[in-house]
């Protein structure tokens, strides 16, 4: 729920905010969590998300687009804009790349105009999972949405006496720049198969080419269509403005169905998710399926915890997403239709960035999904011959480095996960690991024992030790599968990040492929190999990514010479004054050279417990928490990555992190919140409880594990999933 903070709209914020309470409690079934909720969080600055409806890992995402045509618009929404241009079916959430905003849909009273961008009112605007809401002033609307899995449900509201239209934009989309607004459908086809329904198809390209499949439906007849001029001659789908009988009614009810394989499918999608007219119920579906995932984690703590936590696990669940049909048919990589072996397929998984906190928290919090995340995985790679880098709609993107499917399937097979053949699952994970693809030239990386940038230009540090620790979760299910030979060679190779340590400067550096470190080297030179940047890292710097060997932390400080040697390295990533001479939008949320805003510094905080110093990730986790986290728009301090920014909150806030993602373990650091409670299925529950704790008692004095004493550095996943209890005792002074 959104809190506005002019002074000036308090009174008439009480008022719309307790009407709208009202109708919630009497849609809610059982403890509403849904409250504590925030759409808003993150939708300005560099948080890229969204406040539109969407169902738990579905595949809608309805909601208001404000702007396109740039980073800034990712997700269609920048929260203080003046003008929406309309309402779109599918969005990303938290990500630094665009695509989606699928049939863009504006209503509006009386005339046409030639522009039909709305102002709206600012104390109409709401949202809570699964349902917005908005005044439209100059369109003199009142828009609301929810959504189903695949089915995005609009009630329109308009003034009385004035006629009722909407425009369907099949042109419009998400896209880089204003110009590919009119390159980017390939293919479109808009069928009035009645006064009540349409269907169609469009095929579009902007981050990946895929085609999406819809049927929309209305429950008033269109009396008047009207096609508007294409805008340029390259444009290949229409707009048109529809005006409804309204029979002397106001409101007017839409269904959008979506597939990712037939209009047959959108159809029977819409049929067996959404068949009736009743809004409200398909609203409460939606809110009670998203309490189901709320209330698995019940903490204590002040609203403002609670806003920043419950929104948290908001975001984690808004993706991946099941792009399957009802029936399980959905168009993977071979652009064909295909039949999920498990009856869904989840796309949408931004591996780089969910493997290292996200998808381990799915592993304690949601069990019962990991069976279906593996399968699709598997599904995919069969056809695509790797396993996904950062596929969308069941297609690749080739973005980011590595292959961080491996160690999300790993994970699940060390922890006992049952339900998928661990064979087929090991065979997809070498061939991804042994046959070269567009992001890995493995006869490089083999011959030389690391990318030497002469050879692999860009990013040639980063690809070495992120393929390192995929080489490393290789080798243990090799291990466990009882293949000695494929065990001996992936941990040969796990080793490969020695060869890019540089003992002269304590830091990952360079190195062609004669073997010479790279010259000139500044250690705080920002990198991103996806743009004109270029460099040896991935949207990072030698003094970020000297720590991203997650596999063999030990072993990494050991090259360090010894503990105080590394604590004056790690020291100097913290506080140290340096900047860097570029800058990166990914590259946010800066601690000295830390930068908490993106992905591979997420784990650093948590290593001065390695070194005798578990005060120093005590004060850190406090600050990134207290900074970094806030319950407002510009809240997160960079893109959430669909949910991994929430993720490391989340663990956190509990008191440990998983800096080794597939180990088992969970590095201990401080709770943020004063007590948690999680159903671990079966009947068990896991408990922490964070005593005398509060703003300067930030430190742990001492930790008990089922009440006896407990000196570990870290809590096992099978500790968690038997359901101990894990008590802290806060104090004000560090433990030195």
């Amino acid at each position: 729920m959104k809190k506005v903070s002019l002074f000036i709209l308090v009174f008439s914020s009480i008022l719309v905010g307790c009407t709208q309470k009202q109708k919630e409690q009497s849609i809610t079934e059982g403890p509403d969590y849904t409250q504590y909720v925030d759409p808003f969080i993150g939708t300005a600055f560099t948080g890229h998300t969204f406040p539109g409806a969407t169902y738990p890992l579905g595949m809608i995402q309805a909601g208001p687009e404000t702007g396109n045509y740039s980073w800034e618009y990712c997700a269609g929404y920048v929260y203080g804009d003046s003008l929406i241009n309309g309402f779109s079916q599918t969005r990303l959430n938290g990500t630094g790349c665009i695509d989606l905003g699928d049939l863009l849909i504006q209503p509006f009273s009386g005339n046409k105009r030639e522009d039909l961008r709305s102002k709206y009112d600012l104390v109409s605007e709401d949202a809570s999972p699964g349902y917005y809401t908005v005044k439209l002033t100059d369109n003199d609307v009142h828009v609301e949405i929810t959504a189903a899995p695949h089915v995005a449900f609009h009630k329109y509201t308009f003034g009385k006496g004035k006629a009722a239209n909407i425009l369907a934009d099949f042109q419009s989309g998400l896209v880089w720049t204003e110009d590919r607004i009119h390159t980017h459908v390939l293919e479109n086809e808009v069928k009035f198969e009645n006064d009540k329904t349409i269907s169609g198809y469009t095929r579009r390209k902007e981050w990946v080419e895929r085609v999406y499949y819809f049927v929309i439906t209305f429950d008033k007849p269109i009396v008047a269509k009207e096609e508007l001029p294409k805008r340029d001659s390259r444009e290949k789908a229409p707009r048109y403005i529809l005006t409804f009988d309204m029979k002397n009614d106001t409101t007017l009810n839409m269904k959008i169905a979506l597939s990712s394989a037939s209009v047959e499918g959108a159809k029977a999608n819409l049929k067996a998710e959404v068949p009736g007219w009743d809004f409200d119920t398909v609203r409460r579906n939606a809110k009670n399926e998203w309490n189901t995932y709320f209330s698995r984690i019940q903490i204590e703590g002040t609203d403002a915890q609670k806003n920043n936590f419950y929104t948290a696990v908001y975001h984690l669940f808004i993706q991946p997403n099941n792009i399957a049909d009802v029936d399980g048919k959905y168009i993977g990589p071979k652009k064909e239709v295909s039949q999920s072996s498990g009856g869904k397929f989840y796309s949408t998984w931004s591996q780089w960035d969910i493997f290292r906190a996200a998808y381990p928290l799915y592993t304690i919090i949601s069990p019962e999904l990991i069976p279906d995340f593996v399968n699709s995985m598997l599904d995919y790679s069969e056809q695509q011959w790797h396993l996904p880098i950062w596929a969308l709609w069941g297609q690749e993107t080739y973005t980011m480095i590595a292959n961080h499917s491996v160690p999300m399937i790993v994970d699940a097979y060390l922890k006992g996960f049952e339900g998928f053949d661990p064979e087929r699952a090991y065979n997809e994970v070498k061939k991804s690991l042994t046959l070269n693809h567009p992001k890995s030239d493995w006869t490089i990386y083999d011959k030389y024992g690391y990318y030497p940038f002469d050879l692999v230009t860009v990013e040639s540090v980063s690809r070495t030790l992120e393929s390192g620790f995929d080489d490393y979760c290789a080798g243990l299910m090799a291990e466990k599968l009882g293949k000695e030979r494929d065990t001996k060679f992936f941990r040969k190779r796990a080793e490969y990040y020695k060869n890019l340590f540089d003992p002269s400067t304590n830091y990952m550096r360079g190195r062609d492929s004669k073997g010479n470190w790279r010259t000139p080297f500044d250690p705080f030179e920002l990198a991103h190999g996806d743009s004109s940047v270029g460099g040896d890292y991935t949207e990072g710097n030698a003094a970020q990514y000297t720590w991203h060997v997650l596999q063999d932390i030990p072993g990494l400080l050991a090259l360090m010479g010894d503990n105080k040697k590394a604590a004056e390295r790690l020291d100097s990533l913290f506080f140290t004054t340096e900047k860097s001479k570029n800058a990166l939008s990914d590259v946010t949320g800066l601690i000295g050279q830390y930068a908490h805003g993106n992905e591979p510094s997420h784990h650093i905080a948590y290593l001065y417990t390695y070194l005798g110093q578990p005060y120093k990730t005590q004060e850190l986790v406090r600050q990134i928490c207290t900074d970094f986290y806030k319950n407002l728009p510009d809240g997160l301090i960079g893109n959430d990555d669909c949910g991994q920014m929430s993720a490391w909150y989340i663990f956190s806030s509990l008191g440990f992190y998983p800096v080794n993602p597939v180990s088992g373990e969970f590095v201990i650091g401080a709770p943020q919140i004063p007590a948690a409670k999680i159903d671990v299925s079966n009947g068990k529950v896991f408990s922490m409880e964070a005593k005398n704790i509060s703003e300067d008692n930030k430190y742990v004095e001492k930790i008990e594990l089922n009440g006896k004493p407990y000196a570990k550095q870290t809590i096992s996943y099978k500790d968690i999933m038997d359901g101990a209890s894990l008590v802290f005792y806060m104090t004000n002074q560090p433990q030195k």
